[in-house]
């Protein structure tokens, strides 16, 4: 099996069964594991990062709290890992947005044109970035909330509806 293709969650809460069913509905990865501290879902813990590298290339971080989700960036990237970026299908993100490395899209939000999303951000089920809106890295955009257009927001807020 190709590694490449094979994609390790952190974390197999709320957030990494949502990332999972958007990583399987894109259809572009052989493999969809979680690493999670106490989940019995996972195949392994944060720890073993590194030794779980030799069978995967990539990892999304499903973590809600920025600060956390901060310190697992540093963690993935030692470990050889390259950050996935998610975007389910049935998100609309345009071709002149620009989603940095580590970010999701679920379903149904939209990322309009020449809108730029920093790394390991969320944009949830519904929410809108609007055109020339800029988000700092480690954002949250809560389900139906909406970034309206030329809106900068800094690194680690959440906007919620």
């Amino acid at each position: 099996m190709d590694k490449s293709r094979s994609l390790l969650i952190i974390g197999a809460g709320q957030f990494g069964m949502v990332a999972k069913e958007a990583a399987l509905a894109m259809s572009c990865f052989d493999k969809v594991d979680f690493v999670d501290d106490a989940s019995p879902l996972a195949i392994g813990k944060v720890a073993d990062l590194e030794t779980l590298a030799a069978d995967y290339s990539l990892a999304f971080i499903a973590i809600g709290n920025p600060e956390i989700r901060a310190t697992l960036a540093e963690k993935i990237q030692a470990a050889g890992l390259t950050p996935a970026t998610l975007i389910h299908p049935r998100a609309y993100v345009s071709p002149s947005a620009t989603l940095a490395q580590g970010c999701i899209v679920e379903p149904m939000a939209v990322v309009n044109a020449a809108a730029q999303v920093g790394k390991f951000s969320f944009i949830c089920a519904g929410a809108i970035v609007n055109h020339n809106a800029q988000l700092g890295e480690f954002c949250h955009i809560d389900c139906g909330a909406l970034v309206k257009a030329r809106e900068v927001i800094p690194p680690k807020t959440k906007i919620e509806r």
